[in-house]
């Protein structure tokens, strides 16, 4: 088992010139020194994933399985040193659904990946034709993660990849390195030298990722933004994409709900890791029948709930992870109240409050193309918007770009999945919002990206296939 403070040494490098200051951002304390790569040191990581890919592959599934669960368990040995580090550097509190919470997801999803079958599929056998379909490795995969959930969202990459028998570039986010340096650190007790590594480096070297030749795939969770730069990038090569882009999630509160019953539900579909989640509840829509109650119910229980640094076992909220978010969420705060809407609670920083907190914040009667509800507000933020009717619900729901998951809330589950069958988004929840299982697909629709991941399809996705015809 590696102690925090040997991750924390492993996750710097003395390279006078090439390093970073990483800030804690709930106490402005200085966390740790991070290298800042260069291209150059991706071209050495490329170079050692290619040579380390042909025997990985060649072990086959079964092998390769056994070494991820090795890996997962390297994982829980370290588990509370990780979750230290990620705190500290992402913010997010130790408890409730945050770094022990995301550490431990870690583990859970390296061993469900390997748990997962893909046999060879028959698609024809008629006496005359015999055609089977296989999935071969891709090569080297470059993994590029974001700052919100560094270490999980890792490993949603690495795993699968590693399974089906590619080699794993990884660039973490340049607010969060140090988290997946000593992830990869500790994954890397169990796997062969050279096959999974780390690159911290910025943009370019994320450029350079997505038109490297050598590169067979990229998956991307980040801003639709950098998505499509990476689309763009990565022509020239025909390179295979996975892209898991920015979210708008719509909830639609039908009129038999019952208020007090959801609201426990609805607060974390919204504020999972203080908001800052694709997938998070970002905008709820409820029926005026209901309106008043479950804005009440709604305030009630996020009135409870205890902000403030991570490493403070009682707090279950932490800071916004970086000051350009805290200043999205403060503009679109703002543009509600200069609007005229209400503010049922929070809506006012504290000036003078070290670290990026921005108190939980629920904002009533507000127009739907106001843009707190137009834009994702990406922190603890939520709008509640009325509406009459379900055509008019779904309507709205429908009417922006993105398109990642989407909820619906009902007393009457058959009369919900009638509503959630209209709604355009990859996943769409039943009086629940956000929950992923290693087992079920995961992917946008429209702006909010394209590619499958988790499962079998989420393995398929990592393979080239191949049909054996005869």
């Amino acid at each position: 088992m590696e102690t925090y403070d040997a991750l924390l040494l492993a996750s710097t490098t003395p390279e006078p010139g090439r390093t970073r200051t990483i800030l804690d951002p709930a106490t402005g304390e200085e966390v740790g020194e991070a290298p800042v790569h260069g291209v150059e040191d991706l071209e050495r990581a490329v170079e050692a994933a290619t040579a380390a890919q042909p025997a990985w592959a060649a072990l086959g599934h079964e092998a390769r399985s056994a070494a991820l669960l090795r890996a997962a368990d390297a994982v829980d040995r370290s588990a509370e040193d990780l979750a230290r580090l990620l705190s500290r550097e992402q913010g997010k509190p130790l408890n409730g659904p945050n770094a022990r919470f995301e550490v431990g997801a870690c583990s859970g999803w390296l061993r469900a990946t390997a748990a997962t079958p893909l046999e060879p599929e028959t698609v024809v056998d008629d006496g005359q034709t015999h055609a089977e379909l296989h999935y071969r490795p891709i090569g080297v995969v470059g993994a590029i993660g974001p700052w919100n959930w560094p270490m999980m969202i890792a490993i949603w990459q690495i795993a699968p990849a590693l399974r089906m028998g590619n080699a794993v570039v990884v660039k973490p986010s340049e607010h969060t390195p140090l988290s997946v340096l000593a992830l990869v650190r500790v994954l890397n007790q169990e796997l062969p030298e050279g096959l999974l590594t780390a690159v911290c480096g910025g943009p370019e070297v994320g450029a350079r990722m997505a038109g490297h030749p050598a590169i067979g795939k990229i998956m991307f969770t980040g801003s639709t933004a950098t998505g499509k730069a990476i689309m763009k990038t990565s022509a020239d090569t025909v390179k295979r994409l996975t892209l898991e882009l920015g979210g708008n999630d719509a909830g639609i509160v039908l009129p038999d709900a019952d208020p007090k019953a959801i609201a426990g539900d609805l607060f974390w579909g919204a504020f999972i890791n203080t908001g800052q989640t694709c997938a998070a509840l970002k905008r709820l829509y409820v029926h005026d029948d209901i309106y008043e109650a479950v804005c009440e119910e709604l305030t009630a229980v996020a009135a409870t709930m205890p902000m403030g640094v991570g490493l403070d076992e009682a707090n279950v909220l932490g800071p916004l992870q970086n000051k350009q978010q805290f200043d999205i969420v403060a503009r679109l705060v703002q543009s509600a109240k200069d609007s005229g809407a209400r503010v049922l609670l929070g809506g006012n920083p504290e000036p003078d409050q070290p670290g990026y907190f921005y108190p939980t914040t629920l904002v009533a009667d507000i127009d739907n193309d106001n843009p707190l509800v137009a834009e994702e507000q990406f922190g603890p933020a939520l709008p509640i918007i009325r509406y009459s009717t379900v055509d008019e619900a779904v309507a709205k729901a429908n009417g922006l770009d993105a398109g990642l998951g989407a909820s619906v809330w009902s007393s009457n589950p058959a009369e919900a999945r009638k509503v959630a069958a209209r709604i355009q988004a990859g996943t769409v929840w039943i009086n629940s919002h956000g929950g992923v299982h290693p087992m079920v697909p995961f992917g946008g629709v429209k702006q909010s990206g394209y590619g499958l991941e988790f499962g079998v399809e989420g393995l398929k996705s990592l393979g080239v296939p191949q049909v054996i015809n005869g």
